[in-house]
């Protein structure tokens, strides 16, 4: 690794210098992100304290949901803190920590949703053989390979951004590190480090999408030969939820890329990034909720447990 120059800490230039929209988004991202904890430590205790919910299937949305917690986790709170008392500076190892752990759940994230699609797949296409494919097992072991395929993605592309120099700025034109802001104001040669955040991206976002649309492909085929209409339409509601989560997912994220370089696209691109780590996973929990009768079932029966204390009887003396 090179010797790196005397900068010690970053500027997290944000979103805006307005204090009264600096306010609006504080609120705002104050909400999202209460709602985004509160929702998916829901789905993660109504997963493991139900027993109806010990399937494939919701034991692959409780390990999306601790995701969703640790994504938005990365960037929002720093955000807040950042507008809340003004200060916009970030050590250079709080960067590039904040960084990985972004690119690291956000990889792991798109590799999970490929994994929901294959489960969502088999059981559709091989029910009997359902539970023999998908045991408990297989199911651990592929999402240890999501945490594993993502860091052997990740790491030589962050090993790489970490050895860049920067000498005369170190104004991030975000409101978190990320990779593009941090090549611009590097005074090394940025070269071999852009064509592999484009390849990495490029290989995450490409292999997932692969096999979602392959799953997907899949399973309308099968769907479409069932004899009755209410046959069709259960297995149609079992994907559902799993498929808006993906088309917001990958819709973002397309967004972003197809974008050019220019200011007012930097501008848009930084606004749809701040909506995709504090809308999505205040979204996801609602989505796989409203839509299943499970779920809501199990919470309702969660409600039912919980101990209230009785209500005290007041006597009136004739």
């Amino acid at each position: 690794m090179r010797n790196h120059t005397t900068i010690t800490t970053f500027i997290l230039l944000g979103l805006t210098e307005d204090p009264y929209l600096q306010v609006l988004i504080l609120i705002f991202l104050l909400i999202t992100y209460m709602l985004c904890i509160s929702g998916n430590l829901t789905i993660i205790i109504l997963t493991w304290a139900d027993a109806h919910l010990k399937t494939p299937m919701y034991f692959f949305l409780q390990n999306f949901s601790f995701l969703e917690i640790l994504l938005t986790t990365a960037s929002i709170p720093r955000f807040m803190y950042s507008i809340s008392t003004g200060d916009r500076t970030i050590t250079y190892t709080a960067c590039f920590v904040q960084l990985f752990f972004i690119d690291f759940f956000t990889a792991s994230e798109f590799f999970l949703l490929a994994i929901m699609s294959y489960d969502r797949y088999v059981a559709i296409c091989k029910p009997l053989h359902y539970m023999t494919i998908m045991s408990i097992r297989v199911c651990r072991t592929m999402v240890i390979c999501c945490w594993v395929i993502a860091v052997f993605i990740i790491l030589p592309l962050f090993c790489l951004i970490v050895s860049l120099e920067f000498c005369d700025s170190n104004a991030i034109n975000h409101f978190a590190c990320d990779e593009l802001p941090l090549l611009e104001i590097s005074c090394s040669d940025t070269w071999l480090a852009a064509r592999m955040v484009t390849a990495c991206a490029g290989l995450i976002f490409i292999t997932t999408l692969v096999c979602v649309v392959l799953s997907y492909i899949s399973i309308m085929k099968t769907i479409l030969k069932f004899p009755s209409a209410k046959q069709r339409k259960k297995a149609f509601s079992t994907c559902s939820s799993h498929m808006i989560v993906v088309s917001i997912s990958y819709g973002s994220c397309i967004f972003i890329y197809i974008k050019t370089s220019g200011k007012e696209d930097v501008e848009i691109n930084k606004s749809v990034s701040l909506l995709i780590a504090s809308i999505s996973p205040m979204l996801s929990p609602f989505i796989y909720t409203l839509r299943n009768k499970q779920v809501k079932q199990a919470f309702i029966d969660l409600i039912k447990k919980i101990p209230f204390p009785p209500r005290n009887k007041v006597c009136l003396n004739s």
